[in-house]
């Protein structure tokens, strides 16, 4: 991971476009039915929450909307910039819009980060009334084998490592969002065992790099490899493909 930037609202987790590319495809291709649920109308004003490298905001852009994509690493604001996009690198929970959007959208950045009150206040100064906010994040329960695993690997070696994501209940997501303003259509959390292309060890190193992070450099590949065993059992079948214990939490919000 080369970009010293983090995605929205965590500093420790760092970026690279082409990493992301090579490892994490995936994400936007499971977010792609997200946009069905936002259904967004032609002329609509659209901002993109931590738009990463723009995959699904130029096809939310093909859809007719007016898409303005947000994210605080360069690397993906760059990749997106190269598509065409309109981008503006910055934090999500220091969101300076103020009612100009119909609708904000939002895939798998959430659980990222730490200051989600600051984020609901942004995302609400900046729809107009009636404006939508539908967004998926890692739910309670989500990759709970693999960060069990990566925990006990490294207080073994003596280190309690961080946890750089927060995967609330359905039920914790309503009261924030409804505590901030929003009223709450629909909110669901359900399981997605999610297939990792590239394996775990690709997975660990573009989603878990904070927290390996936490080890001197030169005990991280063993510790992965350490990581790898333990959840082989599990999370690997008799072809070698690995499936990650995804859980998702998706909801659909509006401002009055």
């Amino acid at each position: 991971m080369t970009d010293p930037a983090s995605r929205p609202g965590h500093p420790d987790q760092r970026w690279s476009a082409a990493e992301y590319a090579r490892h994490a495809a995936f994400v936007p291709a499971l977010g792609r039915d997200l946009i069905q649920l936002l259904a967004p109308c032609p002329g609509e004003r659209v901002l993109d929450l931590g738009c990463g490298d723009g995959t699904l905001t130029i096809e939310l852009a093909a859809r007719g909307a007016a898409v303005v994509g947000v994210d605080r690493s360069p690397s993906m604001a760059a990749a997106a910039h190269a598509r065409g996009l309109p981008v503006v690198v910055a934090d999500a929970t220091r969101l300076v819009f103020s009612g100009g959007f119909d609708a904000v959208f939002s895939n798998a950045v959430l659980h990222w980060v730490r200051d989600a009150d600051a984020v609901l206040d942004g995302v609400y100064r900046a729809l107009a009334p009636g404006g939508r906010f539908v967004a998926e994040l890692g739910g309670h329960g989500n990759v709970a084998a693999i960060v069990t695993a990566v925990r006990a690997v490294l207080r073994h070696r003596g280190i309690e490592p961080p946890m750089p994501w927060d995967f609330p209940t359905a039920d914790a997501c309503r009261d924030r969002l409804e505590q901030h303003g929003f009223a709450v259509d629909r909110i669901v959390l359900f399981p997605r065992p999610t297939r990792l292309p590239p394996g775990l060890a690709g997975w660990l190193q573009t989603f878990a790099g904070s927290m390996l992070e936490a080890l001197p450099a030169g005990e991280r590949a063993a510790a992965a490899e350490e990581i790898e065993e333990l959840l082989r059992p599990a999370l690997c079948d008799c072809r070698g493909v690995w499936t990650a214990d995804y859980v998702r939490l998706r909801f659909a919000a509006r401002r009055p």
